[in-house]
C-alpha cells in the first residue's frame, strides 16, 4: 500500500535542489534536433548485449506474481536476441529509496518507486534522464509525466496514476447529487444511523480542507523547509474559516474519524468514506459490486462551498544508472510501463493506468474514474518532513471537537509554526 508514503528528505534531497531546482520547466523531448529525436525514437545508443544478460527487478510483494508473468513474456519475446535471466524480488516501493541508498552497489536494475522518491534518487545518481522521453511523454497522462520529471526532464517511467484519494459511497443511500455536498452526506448518514468516515490523524488527508482555499503550502528552495500560511487572518478564506468548517464536521453525528476506513465500511458502520484504489476490494464487499465512487465533495467554509482538494501520487519504474546491462533494463522498464502491460495490470489488479489509452479504457471503473476526476483538484505531495506531526496534532484536536476549548487561532498558529520550523 502506498497511500501514506511521506516525502522523506535527506542530504541528497538538498543536493537535488541545487542540481535541478533552478531549471526552466520544459516538455520532455520537445527540444533538440530532428537527429536527436530520431535517436530517442530508436531507443538511444545504449547497446543491447547479445550474450548472457542478468537483471534484477524490485516491486511490492502483492504485485510480484503479475510482474513475473509480464517479465516471462518479455523474456520469451526476446529469446533470440539474448540469454535473458531476470530475477524478481519483493522490495516495497515505499522502502525502495532507503533500501537502495543503503547499498547502491546492490540495487536492482529496474525497480518500482513512488513519485516522491524521484528527486532524491536522481540526486544520488541512481536515476538518469530517460532515453526515450519524447515517446513516453506523448503516451502518458500529463500529471504522470510531471511526476516522473525534474526541471522538465524525465528520470523515470510512469506506471500508475492512482495514488490519490476520493469518495467511496453506498448507492443504496446516496444519489449522485447527494455526494456533491459534504453537508448532505453527513445529514444522510445521521438520518440512517451511519457514518461518513475520514482519517484526520493523517496530514495526507487533512490537506484536502486547506488545499483549494487560496492559502499556500509549499516546499522552499532549500528543499527541506516549508512555507505555509494556513493561519492567515485576512483574505477571502482565512485559516479560521477552514478550522471552523472542520470543527462543524467533527461535531456532526454523521462523522467518524477513523484510520481504518475499510474496516468501518465492512462492519456496516460507514456508508461513505475517503480512501483510494487500494480499498476497492473491501469497498466492493461492503457496499456491493455497484458501489459508488466520485471526486471529493464540497464542504462549507466561511459561508461558501469549497471543493475539497487532495494530494495526488504516481507510481514509477526506475532504471539503475549503474546497471551492467542498462540498455536491456531500459527496454524492460519501457515494456512493463507500456500500454498493453498497464491494461493487464488494470484488468488483473485494478491499478489505475498512467498510459493515456489504457486510462481511457479503464475509466469505466468507478474508482479509477474518481481518482482521475479528483486529480484535477489535487497536487503532488512535495512537503518537508516537518509538515506531518503538527498537522496530525491539529487534526486530532479538531476531530475531538477541541475539548480543551483552546482558541482556534492559537491552534492554527501552533500548527503553522511547527510546519515551518
Amino acid at each position: 500500500m502506498e497511500k501514506r508514503v511521506r516525502w522523506m528528505l535527506t542530504a541528497s534531497f538538498l543536493a537535488a535542489a541545487c542540481l535541478f531546482g533552478c531549471g526552466k520547466k520544459e516538455n520532455p523531448g520537445q527540444e533538440g534536433t530532428s537527429e536527436e529525436a530520431a535517436e530517442e525514437a530508436s531507443g538511444g545508443d545504449e547497446a543491447l548485449d547479445s550474450g548472457d544478460v542478468s537483471l534484477r527487478f524490485w516491486c511490492d510483494k502483492e504485485e510480484l506474481a503479475l510482474f513475473e508473468e509480464q517479465i516471462d513474456k518479455f523474456v520469451s519475446d526476446h529469446k533470440g536476441e539474448a540469454n535473458l535471466k531476470i530475477e524478481c524480488e519483493a522490495v516495497a516501493a515505499a522502502d525502495c529509496k532507503d533500501v537502495f541508498l543503503a547499498d547502491v552497489n546492490n540495487g536492482a536494475d529496474v525497480f518500482s518507486l513512488p513519485d516522491d522518491q524521484l528527486l532524491t534518487m536522481a540526486a544520488s545518481g541512481v536515476l538518469e534522464e530517460v532515453t526515450n522521453a519524447q515517446a513516453i511523454a506523448a503516451a502518458n497522462l500529463e500529471g504522470a509525466v510531471d511526476a516522473a520529471s525534474i526541471g522538465g526532464k524525465m528520470f523515470a517511467y510512469p506506471l500508475t496514476a492512482d495514488n490519490g484519494y476520493f469518495l467511496y459511497y453506498d448507492k443504496n443511500y446516496f444519489t449522485k447529487e447527494d455526494v456533491k455536498s459534504l453537508d448532505r452526506i453527513l445529514d444522510v448518514c445521521e438520518k440512517n444511523g451511519k457514518k461518513f468516515v475520514m482519517d484526520w490523524s493523517s496530514g495526507w488527508y487533512l490537506y484536502s480542507f486547506f488545499g483549494n482555499t487560496g492559502m499556500t503550502l509549499a516546499l522552499k528552495e532549500d528543499g527541506l523547509t516549508n512555507f505555509c500560511d494556513w493561519n492567515k487572518t485576512k483574505g477571502e478564506i482565512t485559516g479560521l474559516d477552514v478550522a471552523r468548517g472542520m470543527l462543524s464536521i467533527a461535531r456532526h453525528p454523521g462523522f467518524l474519524n477513523d484510520a481504518d476506513l475499510s474496516g468501518a465500511a465492512l462492519d456496516g458502520k460507514a456508508i461513505a468514506a475517503v480512501s483510494g484504489v487500494w480499498d476497492i476490494a473491501p469497498m466492493k464487499k461492503a457496499f456491493g459490486a455497484d458501489y459508488g465512487a466520485c471526486k471529493l465533495p464540497a464542504y462549507t467554509c466561511g459561508g461558501r462551498q469549497v471543493q475539497m482538494s487532495s494530494f495526488t501520487g504516481y507510481r514509477l519504474l526506475g532504471v539503475n544508472a549503474y546497471s551492467k546491462h542498462k540498455g536491456w533494463a531500459e527496454k524492460l522498464a519501457e515494456y512493463l510501463t507500456g500500454e498493453e502491460s498497464q491494461k493487464l495490470r488494470f484488468e488483473r489488479a485494478e491499478r489505475g493506468p498512467s498510459n493515456q489509452n489504457a486510462a481511457a479504457e479503464a475509466s469505466h471503473n468507478p474508482a479509477i474514474l474518481a481518482a482521475l476526476e479528483q486529480a484535477e483538484f489535487g497536487v503532488l505531495q512535495k512537503v518537508g518532513q516537518k509538515y506531518w506531526e503538527p498537522v496530525e496534532a491539529f487534526g486530532h484536536t479538531i476531530a475531538a471537537g477541541n475539548p480543551s476549548n483552546v482558541p482556534i487561532q492559537d491552534l492554527l498558529d501552533d500548527m503553522v509554526s511547527g510546519i515551518t520550523e
